[in-house]
C-alpha cells in the first residue's frame, strides 16, 4: 500500500512538473526575453552554443540536415550544460538527444570491457615444438599422455595448456576413498579378452593387472581357455609366494574351483564381481579397453605367435614406459622422470612398428 502511494505521489508530481513547464514555456519572443532576464549568463551561453551548432548544421544543406558524430556529441554536451536545453533543441527531439546520450553511454562501457591484448605466450617455443610433434607422430593420445610424456623429459606443463594447444578434452578425475584402500592393500584384478585373428577364429588373452601400480602382472594367450588352463596362468603369475592379497575376477565359467583353489592355496582371497556389475573389476576392464584403442584395433592378428609376442611387446611398453593417470603420470615400472628444462636432444623410440613412441633424452 505504502509503495502505492508513493507512485501515485510521484505521478502527479511529474504531472505538475510538466505544466509548469508548459505554462513558463515562452509562445512569443517578448515572453521569452522576459524569461531570459532572470537567466544566469552560463545558462545563457550555454543556450547560445546550442542554438549556433543547430544552425551549422542546419546551413550545411537546403534538405534535411544531415548530422554527424560530432554535432551528436557536441549536442549531448552542450545540452548537458544548459537546463532549457528542451526549449532550445530544434532541429531533433529532445528524446533523441537522450538517445544519443545513451549510446555514447554504450560505447564507453564497450571499450572500457574490452578484453586486453593476448599476452605473449610464456611456454617456450621448443615446450610448444614437442607438444605438436607428439600430438603429430601419436594420433591415438590425448592431453594428459602427452602431459606424462613431458614429465618424463622434466617438461612440467598442465594440462590445460596441452589442451589449448590440442584443443583435446579434459578426462574426469578419480576419487579419493579408492586411493586410499589401495594403499592399504594389496589388490590383482584379472579378465579376458576376446578376439579373433585374420581366419576369423577365436583367440583368448588372459591379463593380470596389479590394480594399485596399475603394473601388467601376466599376460597369456590361448584358443581354448579351459579351468585348469586358467589355474595354471594364476600359478604363472605368483612364483615364489609373491602374490597379492585379494585377486578380482567376474563370473566366468573359465575360472571355476581350480581357480579359487590355486588362489588360497598361495593365501589370497578371490573377490568375485557382482552379476552384471563391470564397475567392480574397473582397473581391469580399462585396461582392456585401452589394449584395443591402442593397439589390437589397429593390426591384424595372423596367429597366436603373432599376438603372444604384439601383446608382450605392448605389456613391456605399458609397464616400463607409458605415463599413467591414476598414478599422476608416473611409470608402472621404475622411473623415467628427469629433472631439468627442455633442453638437449629429445630421441623418439618407436613401439608396436611406430603406432607409439617412447620420448627420452638423449644421453
Amino acid at each position: 500500500m505504502l509503495a502505492t502511494l508513493i507512485a501515485t505521489f510521484q505521478a502527479a508530481a511529474g504531472r505538475m512538473r510538466e505544466a509548469l513547464r508548459d505554462l513558463l514555456r515562452p509562445t512569443s519572443a517578448a515572453a521569452g526575453l522576459a524569461r531570459d532576464a532572470f537567466r544566469t549568463r552560463a545558462d545563457l551561453l550555454a543556450e547560445n552554443a546550442l542554438l549556433r551548432q543547430q544552425l551549422i548544421v542546419a546551413r550545411r544543406t537546403a534538405r534535411r540536415p544531415r548530422l554527424t558524430t560530432t554535432d551528436r556529441a557536441l549536442m549531448v554536451l552542450v545540452s548537458a550544460l544548459c537546463r532549457t536545453w528542451r526549449d532550445a533543441m530544434l532541429i531533433v527531439s529532445p528524446n533523441t538527444v537522450l538517445r544519443w546520450h545513451r549510446e555514447g553511454f554504450r560505447l564507453l562501457w564497450k571499450w572500457k570491457s574490452k578484453r586486453p591484448r593476448a599476452a605473449p605466450p610464456r611456454l617456450a617455443q621448443s615446450t610448444i615444438a614437442i607438444i605438436q610433434r607428439m600430438a603429430r607422430e601419436n594420433r591415438l593420445w590425448g592431453a594428459e599422455r602427452i602431459r606424462g610424456e613431458l614429465l618424463k623429459l622434466g617438461i612440467r606443463v598442465s594440462k590445460r595448456t596441452i589442451q589449448r594447444h590440442l584443443r583435446a578434452p579434459r578426462p574426469p578425475g578419480d576419487g579419493q576413498s579408492w586411493r586410499t584402500f589401495l594403499q592399504n592393500h594389496t589388490v590383482w584384478a584379472c579378465d579376458f579378452l576376446q578376439l579373433y585373428d585374420a581366419w576369423f577364429l577365436p583367440l583368448f588373452a588372459f591379463f593380470i593387472v596389479d590394480v594399485n601400480t596399475k603394473r601388467v602382472v601376466h599376460v597369456g594367450i590361448t584358443r581354448s581357455p579351459s579351468r585348469a588352463w586358467v589355474a595354471q596362468q594364476l600359478r604363472n603369475a605368483t612364483p615364489f609366494g609373491n602374490s597379492p592379497e585379494l585377486i578380482i575376477r567376474d563370473r566366468d565359467s573359465k575360472f571355476g574351483a581350480d581357480f579359487d583353489r590355486v588362489a588360497r592355496g598361495v593365501g589370497t582371497r578371490v573377490i568375485k564381481c557382482p552379476v552384471r556389475s563391470p564397475l567392480v573389476n574397473a582397473t581391469c576392464e580399462r585396461f582392456l579397453g585401452s589394449v584395443r584403442r591402442e593397439c589390437l584395433d589397429h593390426i591384424i592378428i595372423l596367429g597366436t605367435r603373432h599376438l603372444d609376442g604384439t601383446l608382450r611387446e605392448y605389456v613391456t611398453y605399458f609397464n616400463a614406459s607409458r605415463p599413467h593417470q591414476a598414478l599422476k603420470q608416473r611409470i608402472p615400472v621404475g622411473s623415467a622422470v628427469s629433472q631439468g628444462v627442455a633442453t638437449g636432444t629429445v630421441t623418439a623410440n618407436p613401439i608396436l612398428g611406430g603406432l607409439h613412441h617412447d620420448y627420452r633424452k638423449a644421453a
